[in-house]
């Protein structure tokens, strides 16, 4: 058998090709299949216009070029080109070689068209706001509003300190990163989370990740390769939904733990249950609350009584106003014996485009996860790798996040100006992070769900992108209701006007 993929760089005839050539396509041959060697060739060919791999009006390639590249004799492409064209899904021209027949744009539009009217629309809040992935980074969502939470303020991937970081990169592009991540990036990950988050670990214990979900998606590949059976993650509730949705994703069964205003309520954690439990203690999504130390050390004893795995979701835990940001839960645990697992990412500091974090594991949890990443090969490319390295050398990320906080200050502080006022409104006090909460109160909860519903219709037609602050929780009904709005985003101009849209809308509804 033979696979290759063909890359057209000349049409028949042997010129060479016009800008706009045709992607590169699977073709794959059996010798000892009956079917002849054109007409395996052929049905390659359909198969790559029909998935749209090949688009109309592409050249294909020249058919000596493509014999050579497939290992098979010239008359072999000319049957399958000629079966094509016969078929209309190629046209030859004279002096321009073959293409894939520009008619077939037309033919297919009403077929998109078709598809677009049967996807799946809801217009419920919960089901806008799991489709946009509430609390992501917003570059994954094409057209994110100015209040979408999750959207960080892009200026470092812009600042010349980046741009010197990225040339440094460059020139070592060549170089492969190990399955673990690139040495020098770990070493300045650890030295960061030592400055940052008086987390005091190896190099060894940290491995590059693709970011938060990517790293959680690791774990629990390893995890479940231990178990032998579907794993029971608990969750707070309310939470962030995207990593809950991986874990579902994962086969895992979820459960929801009771939350209040300082967190997950280590009192009420069930024994005997759960498998891997993922919290946010420094800064508990969306709410806000800080775990205290008391909780902290019985979140721990908990989790070794019962051998269970702590995620600590790091998310924004950096971008804190009043004060330091807070050690991390993993700075409490045995580095080898321990349970928690530490995910982090640069989304939200440098820029979402770069998909990249880090996992920090103690010795014996690492040893289950370390084979797997090797079989998977590391998700994130050199480049970026030696830019974030260089970066964190430098010492600049340390000073981008000082700056971005006194932005994001700011920016609350306009949240709760602008939203002063507006009847039955609450806009809860926020220690940190890329977003605010607005609180509806009042007597009555059924209104106060009808009112989150009315409010989001509105912002939503309106571009704004607040979300639902009831979406937040994993039992329907059972938490507050009102509004999760970002506070990132580059234009100050753009975000106020938002804010003052919002104001209306409120006073309105």
């Amino acid at each position: 058998m033979t696979e290759e993929y063909a890359r057209p760089d000349r049409v028949a005839g042997g010129a060479r090709q016009p800008r706009g050539a045709a992607r590169e396509f699977p073709v794959e041959l059996d010798r000892e299949l009956e079917t002849p060697l054109p007409v395996q060739l052929a049905a390659a060919l359909r198969e790559a216009i029909d998935a749209g791999t090949l688009r109309p009006a592409e050249p294909v390639p020249a058919t000596r070029e493509l014999a050579r590249r497939i290992g098979v004799a010239r008359g072999v492409v000319v049957a399958s080109y000629e079966q094509l064209i016969a078929e209309g899904y190629l046209v030859a021209t004279h002096g321009r070689g073959t293409a894939v027949n520009p008619q077939l744009e037309r033919m297919s539009a009403p077929a998109a068209a078709r598809a677009e009217a049967a996807s799946p629309r809801s217009g419920s809040a919960r089901d806008a706001r799991s489709a946009a992935g509430a609390g992501e980074p917003a570059s994954a969502v094409p057209g994110r509003a100015p209040l979408a939470p999750g959207e960080p303020i892009p200026s470092a991937i812009n600042s010349p300190a980046w741009r010197a970081a990225w040339r440094e990169a460059a020139a070592r592009a060549h170089v492969v990163a190990p399955a673990l991540g690139d040495d020098r990036l770990r070493a300045e990950i650890a030295d960061h989370l030592r400055r940052m988050r008086a987390t005091a670990r190896s190099a060894g214990d940290v491995i590059v990740t693709a970011g938060t979900r990517e790293g959680l998606g690791l774990l629990l590949t390893a995890l479940g390769t231990t178990r032998g059976r579907g794993l029971v993650v608990g969750v707070e509730d309310p939470g962030l939904p995207s990593l809950r949705g991986v874990a579902a994703r994962h086969g895992a069964s979820i459960v929801a733990l009771p939350t209040d205003s300082e967190g997950l309520d280590t009192a009420r954690l069930p024994e005997g249950v759960l498998d891997l439990v993922i919290v946010t203690p420094s800064h508990q999504y969306p709410l806000g609350g800080s775990l205290p130390l008391v909780r902290r050390r019985e979140l721990l004893d908990w989790a070794q009584r019962g051998g269970v795995v702590i995620v600590e979701d790091d998310f924004d835990s950096e971008l804190r106003f009043t004060g330091s940001p807070l050690p991390t839960l993993a700075a409490l645990d045995d580095d080898v014996t321990g349970s928690v697992v530490l995910l982090g990412t640069f989304s939200r500091t440098v820029a979402p485009s770069l998909s990249a974090g880090y996992m920090l594991a103690p010795a014996g949890i690492r040893a289950l996860v370390e084979p797997v990443r090797r079989e998977l090969g590391g998700p994130v490319s050199s480049v970026v790798q030696v830019a974030l390295a260089h970066y964190l050398a430098t010492g600049e990320l340390r000073r981008h996040t000082a700056r971005l906080l006194r932005r994001y200050a700011e920016r609350r502080d306009l949240v709760s100006e602008r939203l002063a006022g507006a009847h039955g409104v609450r806009v809860r006090p926020m220690d940190g992070g890329l977003h605010a909460v607005v609180e509806f109160v009042g007597p009555d909860p059924a209104a106060l769900r009808g009112r989150e519903d009315a409010v989001v219709r509105r912002t939503r037609d309106a571009g704004l992108g607040a979300e639902p602050l009831g979406g937040y929780w994993q039992r329907n009904g059972a938490g507050m209701s009102g509004l999760v709005i970002g506070l990132g985003g580059s234009d100050d101009r753009e975000f106020d006007d938002a804010l003052r849209s919002l104001a209306r809308v409120l006073r309105e509804t």
